[in-house]
């Protein structure tokens, strides 16, 4: 790979997208926070373990084979849409895997939740209020991951639904993520990380950029923003930053 090396739409850098294989929002959601100049490309990570917990754990496991779906294309960062597996293998294990992608493959891998704890740096940031669309054991492993990333949880909301339905957190609705904001506006917390590659979230950032309480991130939001930085080996600023979660150049997107 050469960072000299561009195609069209991606002057300023193109990213190879790692999805779970049943995930319908990273795509979308990408599209939509992409900005002018940046592109991506995406391959669908592709478990046969039996439960989600197990699957999770194998797309981490996995990743040198799931980046080799990329071939020879001219990436300039690879960006990890998936939450639970960091939560599942754990701060030491993640570092661990960014580290051996650096080395191996010469790329930044951005992972979602390392992308979630940049972006509350940059905003100073140590206490925060969660919005969960997961089942309560996954939500209680995102909550010990983030005090290992030495964040205090002050609040969580949760907006799980079990259901017939194909998965219960791909299958939420676009408002899903907004509701529970006004409990955790005035919780204390510095920061709203509204959790999940899976759950629909930009519908509720647009909507409330100008809400009152703490700014509000997404999983999405972070991994996209850290990503492009990546990409194009920009520095992170908190300017920048806000200018993301105040939806300033991709709300028109937003149908």
């Amino acid at each position: 790979m050469s960072d000299h090396q561009t195609v069209a739409y991606a002057s300023k850098g193109l990213i190879g997208v790692l999805t779970p294989q049943a995930n319908t929002t990273v795509e979308p959601e990408y599209s939509i926070l992409c900005p002018q100049d940046h592109a991506f490309i995406n391959a669908r990570m592709i478990s046969s373990k039996n439960t989600v917990e197990a699957r999770l754990v194998d797309y981490a496991d996995s990743i040198e084979d799931h980046i080799a779906q990329f071939a020879n294309a001219p990436i300039r960062a690879v960006a990890l849409a998936t939450t639970g597996a960091s939560y599942l293998i754990g701060k030491s294990a993640e570092d661990e895997l960014v580290g051996r992608v650096l080395e191996s493959r010469g790329l930044p891998l951005v992972t979602t939740a390392i992308a979630i704890c940049d972006a509350l740096e940059i905003l100073n940031a140590r206490r925060v209020a969660l919005i969960s669309p997961y089942p309560p054991a996954l939500t209680e492993a995102s909550i010990q991951y983030w005090k290992s990333r030495d964040l205090e949880v002050v609040r969580v909301v949760s907006v799980f639904k079990d259901s017939d339905s194909f998965h219960p957190i791909y299958a939420l609705a676009a408002d899903a993520a907004g509701v529970g904001l006004a409990s955790v506006r005035d919780c204390g917390a510095e920061a709203v990380v509204m959790l999940g590659t899976g759950m629909p979230t930009l519908p509720a950032i647009a909507a409330n950029t100008r809400w009152g309480g703490p700014p509000i991130l997404s999983c999405m939001l972070a991994l996209v923003w850290r990503s492009v930085m990546a990409s194009a080996g920009e520095k992170l600023g908190k300017s920048e930053l806000m200018d993301w979660i105040a939806a300033r150049h991709w709300r028109r997107r937003i149908g």
